[in-house]
C-alpha cells in the first residue's frame, strides 16, 4: 500500500505542477486592430468587428462543434485556440492575461472575483432535466464502508474551493445535515480526470465527486468488484455551464464585437450537439476523447441536452447561493452574483438557437473593411 499511495502523491504532485505550467503553452493574445480602450460596460454592443480582431478561446466542445461542420469559417474575427480548461487553468491563464474566453462550471467565476480578477458570464448553459442527468456523482473508496451520502460523517472527502467539485461536497453534506466539522476535507483541485479515482484508490480518500460520463462508468468497472461505489449526490442541480471573460476584455470595442459574434455561434454549437447525438458522440468523444463507441455513447447519454436560456434570472440566483454556501465554508466575503454577469448578452445565444432550429443561417455580423469601427 505504501508504493501505492507514494505513486497517488507523485501523480498528484504532477498534476499540480502541470496546472501552474499550463500558461508555458500559451501565447499572450494580441492586441486587435484598431480597438480601443474604455468602452463602458453600460453601453451596447458594438455590432461591426473591426479588422484584426482575434480572441484566444479555451472552449474545446464548441471548437470540434466548428470545425467539424465548417462553421469555423464563418466567424468575422480571428481566432486562436488554447487547449485550456478547468476552473484553475483558466484562472491561472486569466491572472496572466493570456486567455480571452473561458468555459467552465459555476464555481470558478466566483472564485476568480475572490482571488480579484474581475469577470463577467457571457454565455450560459444548462442541461435538460438536470436530476436525471447531473455533471458530477459520488464516488467512495472500496474500503470506506460508505453505502450512502449519510455515511459521509467521519469520513476524508476530497475538496477543491475553487471548482463546482468543491460546491458539490457542500451541498451535499448540507443535505445529510452533516456539518463540514464532522469530515475532514482534503484539499486536492481536480486538475486531471484521474487525480480523484487514483486518490479513492490509493486510499488517501473516502470520498470524492467525479464526473458521471466516463470516469464513472471506469471506475465501477475496474474497483466495483472491490467495493467502489458510485452514487447521487443529492437532488440539487449541478448543471450551469458558463462561458465568460475578464471584465476588462470587454473595454475593448474589437474583442467586445468579436465575443457577440463568437456568443451567437456558441448557441448554434450547442443546438448541434442536442440534435447530433450519435455523431458528436463519434466526433468528440471518440475521436478526439479516445473513448471506445460504446463509452462515448454512454457519456452522451448520461449528459442529456444542453438548454440555453433566454433569460439569467435564474442562474443569477443559484449563483447566489453558490456565494453564500463557499463564503460561508472559506470565510470570504459574500457578494452580489449579478455582478458575474453582461446581460448586453443575455438574448443572444438564444436567438441564435432560435435561428438553428428555423433553419435560418447564422446572422454573423461581417468583419469591417474600414480600419476604423
Amino acid at each position: 500500500m505504501a508504493s501505492t499511495r507514494n505513486g497517488v502523491l507523485a501523480i498528484i504532485a504532477a498534476s499540480l505542477v502541470a496546472s501552474a505550467g499550463v500558461l508555458a503553452f500559451v501565447k499572450p493574445p494580441e492586441k486587435a486592430v484598431a480597438a480601443e480602450a474604455g468602452l463602458p460596460l453600460d453601453a451596447p454592443l458594438p455590432t461591426v468587428v473591426p479588422p484584426g480582431a482575434k480572441l484566444v478561446i479555451g472552449d474545446p466542445l464548441t471548437q470540434r462543434v466548428l470545425e467539424h461542420t465548417g462553421w469555423i469559417k464563418d466567424l468575422p474575427f480571428k481566432v486562436e485556440w488554447a487547449q485550456i480548461s478547468g476552473g484553475p487553468a483558466v484562472t491561472e491563464a486569466f491572472h496572466a492575461k493570456v486567455l480571452d474566453v473561458g468555459s467552465v462550471a459555476n464555481i470558478p467565476p466566483i472564485h476568480a472575483t475572490w482571488v480579484g480578477i474581475p469577470v463577467k458570464a457571457i454565455g450560459l448553459r444548462f442541461r435538460r432535466d438536470p436530476l436525471a442527468h447531473p455533471t458530477f456523482v459520488l464516488a467512495t473508496a472500496p474500503k470506506s464502508g460508505i453505502r450512502s451520502p449519510a455515511d459521509l460523517r467521519g469520513k476524508r472527502i476530497a475538496f477543491s474551493a475553487g471548482q463546482a467539485q468543491g460546491e458539490i461536497v457542500l451541498r451535499t453534506l448540507e443535505q445529510q445535515g452533516i456539518p463540514v466539522s464532522a469530515v475532514k476535507l482534503v484539499e486536492l483541485p481536480s486538475t486531471s480526470g484521474d487525480l480523484y479515482i487514483n486518490a479513492l484508490v490509493g486510499g488517501m480518500i473516502d470520498a470524492a465527486p467525479i464526473s458521471a460520463g466516463a470516469p464513472a462508468k471506469r471506475y465501477l468497472e475496474q474497483y466495483g468488484a472491490e467495493g467502489g461505489r458510485v452514487m447521487s449526490h443529492g437532488k440539487f442541480r449541478d448543471d450551469l455551464g458558463i462561458i465568460y471573460v475578464r471584465t476588462e476584455t470587454l473595454h475593448d470595442p474589437a474583442k467586445a464585437a468579436a465575443l457577440r459574434e463568437y456568443v451567437k455561434i456558441w448557441g448554434r454549437a450547442n443546438e448541434w450537439i442536442a440534435t447530433h447525438p450519435k455523431e458528436w458522440a463519434k466526433i468528440y468523444y471518440e475521436q478526439h476523447q479516445g473513448l471506445s463507441p460504446d463509452d462515448a455513447a454512454y457519456v452522451v447519454r448520461t449528459t442529456g441536452e444542453p438548454d440555453i436560456p433566454a433569460e439569467w434570472t435564474d442562474a443569477v440566483t443559484l449563483q447566489q447561493a453558490s456565494i453564500d454556501l463557499m463564503a460561508k465554508q472559506s470565510g470570504r466575503k459574500p457578494f452580489d452574483a449579478a455582478i458575474l454577469f453582461d446581460r448586453r448578452f443575455e438574448h443572444i445565444a438564444a436567438e441564435a438557437v432560435a435561428q438553428y432550429r428555423a433553419g435560418l443561417a447564422p446572422h454573423l455580423a461581417q468583419a469591417s473593411k474600414d480600419p476604423t469601427p
